[in-house]
């Protein structure tokens, strides 16, 4: 009697079909639902990253300054998209990758901008901004560094009475004109007029304005520097009189009767970080407008957030750079305008 085939590949399972050979390794097949069952912590963890970024204007200040504390350091969020992809390949699980599109996809949303090249040749005027540091042991040398950058209107900020006349006098050929208010001061190639300090509600003075007689026209120019913010284990990101300053700039910001105005200081603070949206919401960073990258100032050994800012209400951005290292620990930065 004839014995009946049966069909197979000769391993002796009988298996047949168009799926005989559609095998991962370890057996499964390739549909296996394992694949999405795997690493639901991994997708987790990856919804919970792409909220925080998107809604991070959402997470209370009430704790630690925790939303400030956050938005300070947002775009780092960034670091821990490419983690999360290669855990979830490492997991094979089809989940967790796809999980990981969400986060990307905010993150880019934010910050893709920064991340092109939107500099452009022209404009009237190029400013420079720079924490030289209270503690820096060479005043003369970051003095020569900043004026090398070839700006009109260059604003210092920590400067000591003791670095003064050394400030003063390294930058005087080059810039016949300049104010100091307390700390903060500002050095220029054109007349400057109508300087006063600015009351930031600290009780000493780190702020002033000014106007510049530029050839285009008169400019109003800011130099400040807001108080400095703390992460504490005990209190979180301590930053009340930073936020009280930030508010009292903004008021005077407001305030002022010319129309094309320039901001340069160290807010200690990035363009995320609510707490300066007095003003963040009516004036525009230099950086996001006409820089190529995030334009990271501090600290300059390993920068890290942007806090040290150039912005600009009635006037064009061109571009904005970073300047090299100086003896401070913040790096220089400066933007050409057009005015």
């Amino acid at each position: 009697m004839a014995q009946a085939y049966k069909g197979g590949d000769g391993s002796g399972t009988g298996t047949t079909g168009p799926g005989a050979g559609l095998r991962r390794q370890g057996g499964r097949p390739l549909g296996d639902r394992g694949y999405w069952r795997r690493g639901l912590v991994l997708a987790a963890l990856a919804i919970l990253l792409a909220l925080v970024i998107l809604l991070h204007a959402q997470i209370p200040n009430t704790v630690g300054n925790l939303g400030s504390l956050t938005e300070t350091f947002l775009p780092w969020l960034g670091v821990f998209i490419p983690v999360l992809l290669v855990l979830g390949l490492v997991r094979r699980s089809a989940t967790a990758v796809v999980a990981v599109l969400a986060p990307a996809i905010v993150w880019f949303n934010l910050f893709g901008g920064l991340l092109t090249d939107k500099t452009d040749s022209g404009g009237d005027l190029t400013v420079v901004t720079h924490n030289v540091n209270a503690e820096n042991s060479d005043p003369a040398g970051t003095a020569k560094d900043v004026a090398a950058s070839g700006a009109q209107v260059i604003a210092l900020e920590e400067v000591t009475a003791q670095a003064l006349p050394t400030y003063r006098d390294t930058l005087a050929s080059a810039y016949p004109y300049h104010a100091v208010k307390g700390t903060v001061g500002l050095w220029s190639k054109y007349p400057l007029s109508d300087t006063q300090p600015v009351d930031i509600k600290l009780g000493w003075t780190r702020a002033l304005r000014t106007t510049v007689a530029t050839p285009q026209g008169k400019v109003a120019v800011y130099v400040a520097h807001l108080p400095s913010v703390r992460v504490k284990l005990n209190s979180g990101f301590t930053a009340s009189q930073r936020d009280k300053s930030a508010d009292a700039l903004g008021e005077a910001i407001a305030d002022e009767p010319l129309g094309k105005v320039v901001l340069l200081g160290d807010l200690n603070g990035t363009m995320n970080d609510r707490a300066l949206n007095g003003v963040t919401a009516q004036m525009r960073s230099t950086q996001g407008a006409a820089g190529s990258g995030f334009g990271f100032s501090w600290p300059a050994a390993f920068p890290m957030a942007r806090i040290d800012q150039i912005m600009v209400k009635g006037v064009e951005p061109v571009t904005s750079w970073t300047l090299p290292g100086t003896g401070s620990d913040h790096l220089p930065i400066a933007a050409r305008v057009d005015l």
